[in-house]
C-alpha cells in the first residue's frame, strides 16, 4: 500500500466528513477521522482497524488540535489530504443572536479552521507538499437573512484561504476553498443552533421558510466525487463551487452584483482613490 494517502479529515462522524472518509478507506487509503464524538465511526473502525484512526477533537481547542495533529502524523507518518469540514449553522437574525452564540460559531466555522490549517502546515512544509481542502459555502459571496453569521465565518474562512493559497503554493501545499451547495450534512439539524426570534422579524422568517422550501437536498455522498478529484488533481483549483444548481445560483448572484456596481459607477468614480 505504497500509494496509499493519508487523511486528515474534520467534523468526519457525520455528513461530508464521513462520506469522505468511507470513500477514501474504500479506496485503500488512510485516515485520521477527527470529531468531537467518535462513536458514530465505531463500525466504520472496525471494518478498517488498521486504516482509520478516530481523533476526538473540539477544534475550538487551540493546544488540542496542535497536540492531536502532532498524533495523528505519528499514527501513519505524514499527511497528504487534510478535509477542513467542521462546522456548525447559527440560525436566526442579526439583532437575535446572542455575543455567547457569535462567539461560540465562529470559534467553530472561522477559528477553529485556522487553528487546524495552523497545526497541519508545519508537517506539509516539511514533507514537501501536501492537500488542503478547506469547506466553506457557496453562499459567501453576500449574506442572506437568518444565515448571516454561517456566511461571515465561511467569508472569512474563504479569504484567508486564499490568502494562504499564495503563501504555501511555494512549499508544493495545494489549497482549494470548496464552496459547497445545499446537502443533507444534517448541518440544520443536529449542527444548527437557533436565535430566540423576535416577534419583528416573523414576517421576513416566514418568507426566508418558505424561500427554503420543502425540496429535499441532495445527500453528500453524491458531492464526494468531486473531493476525490480534487485531492488527486496535480494542479487544482484555488476556489470550487460543488453543485451545479449551486454554480448557477452564484453566477446569478455574482452578475446582479457586478449589475449594481455599473449602475452606481458614476458615485464611485467621484472619489479618486
Amino acid at each position: 500500500m505504497a500509494d496509499a494517502r493519508v487523511w486528515l479529515i474534520t467534523g468526519a462522524s457525520r455528513g461530508l466528513g464521513r462520506a469522505s472518509a468511507e470513500t477514501a478507506l474504500a479506496g485503500g487509503d488512510r485516515v485520521v477521522a477527527a470529531a468531537r464524538n467518535v462513536e458514530p465511526l465505531e463500525e466504520l473502525t472496525e471494518e478498517y482497524p488498521d486504516r482509520l484512526v478516530p481523533l476526538p477533537l473540539d477544534v475550538t481547542d487551540r493546544r488540542a488540535v496542535f497536540d492531536e495533529v502532532e498524533q495523528a502524523v505519528a499514527r501513519f507518518g505524514r499527511l497528504d489530504v487534510v478535509v477542513n469540514n467542521a462546522g456548525g449553522m447559527l440560525y436566526g437574525m442579526v439583532e437575535e443572536a446572542t455575543e455567547e452564540q457569535i462567539r461560540a460559531h465562529l470559534d467553530v466555522n472561522f477559528f477553529g479552521a485556522v487553528w487546524v490549517t495552523q497545526a497541519v502546515l508545519p508537517y506539509l512544509r516539511a514533507q514537501g507538499g501536501g492537500r488542503l481542502l478547506q469547506i466553506t459555502s457557496m453562499g459567501t459571496g453576500g449574506g442572506m437573512a437568518t444565515v448571516g453569521y454561517y456566511g461571515a465565518g465561511k467569508a472569512a474562512l474563504d479569504s484567508v484561504s486564499e490568502a494562504l493559497a499564495m503563501e504555501v503554493e511555494g512549499f508544493g501545499i495545494k489549497v482549494t476553498t470548496v464552496q459547497m451547495g445545499g446537502y443533507n450534512t444534517g448541518l440544520f439539524t443536529v449542527g444548527t443552533t437557533t436565535t430566540e426570534p423576535l416577534a419583528q422579524y416573523q414576517p421576513l422568517r416566514t418568507e426566508m421558510e418558505a424561500l427554503w422550501g420543502d425540496a429535499v437536498a441532495p445527500e453528500p455522498g453524491t458531492a464526494v466525487p468531486v473531493i476525490m478529484e480534487l485531492a488527486a488533481l496535480p494542479d487544482p483549483p484555488r476556489r470550487l463551487i460543488v453543485g451545479s444548481q449551486s454554480f448557477d445560483h452564484v453566477l446569478d448572484i455574482h452578475q446582479a452584483r457586478v449589475g449594481l456596481y455599473r449602475s452606481w459607477e458614476h458615485l464611485s468614480r467621484l472619489a479618486p482613490g
